[in-house]
């Protein structure tokens, strides 16, 4: 079974995806982190993320710059942004991404083109989006919470930036599948959002299995 969860940053995707993993005993693959890797080995080599050169050679990452707490921080963040809009480097992840998806027994990836491009015949497919205004709030509070001194204003104009890079690239922007059901955790709680996304999987399921 596969399922792909896309959206757009801090719609709670991620967490989404880790709780469908848990109950439905899958493994787990959050894309966005190998366009952080790839962003991270630039950074740590005092590359540009806009070069798409020195983009495709940061590719050959390890896996175990996975496991960097620093991947989670802002500047890898916004590097990647800028690294996921290279076609390039797009296509040199895309058999990493397919191949966790299409492992024995199946999988659960979150990105921004799982059910587009990596696995469309994914079981099920979610799209999981939120205001603009609650996205740059949520983060804004996680950041916050590391003792990151960043404004709200600056965390709301990156993620405006972050979402209109992701939709207007060349390759693989993001938009949502037309058998992607959406799911909007705007206003609803962690346990709320997460019960609507199992909700969804079991239709999907049924669905495909009456079919």
């Amino acid at each position: 079974m596969i399922i792909a969860v896309d959206g757009p940053a801090a719609s709670g995707k991620g967490t989404i995806a880790r709780a469908l993993a848990a109950h439905y005993k899958l493994p787990h693959l959050d894309t966005g982190l190998l366009y952080r890797a790839v962003a991270q080995t630039l950074l740590d080599h005092g590359g540009d993320p806009a070069d798409e050169k020195a983009a495709i050679a940061a590719c050959r990452f390890k896996d175990k710059l996975l496991t960097d707490p620093r991947l989670r921080e802002d500047a890898a963040g916004i590097a990647a942004s800028i690294v996921s809009t290279h076609s390039a480097v797009r296509a040199a992840l895309i058999d990493r991404q397919r191949n966790f998806a299409h492992q024995p027994g199946g999988a659960v990836l979150d990105g921004r083109d799982i059910g587009t491009v990596i696995a469309p015949g994914a079981d099920a497919k979610l799209f999981v989006r939120a205001t603009s205004q609650i996205r740059a709030r949520r983060r804004h509070d996680e950041l916050a919470a590391r003792g990151g001194a960043v404004t709200f204003d600056h965390v709301l104009a990156d993620i405006k930036a972050r979402d209109k890079r992701d939709t207007t690239r060349a390759a693989a922007p993001l938009r949502q599948a037309a058998d992607a059901v959406l799911l909007d955790t705007s206003y609803l709680s962690i346990e709320s959002a997460i019960h609507h996304a199992i909700d969804i999987v079991e239709q999907r399921l049924a669905a495909r299995a009456g079919g």
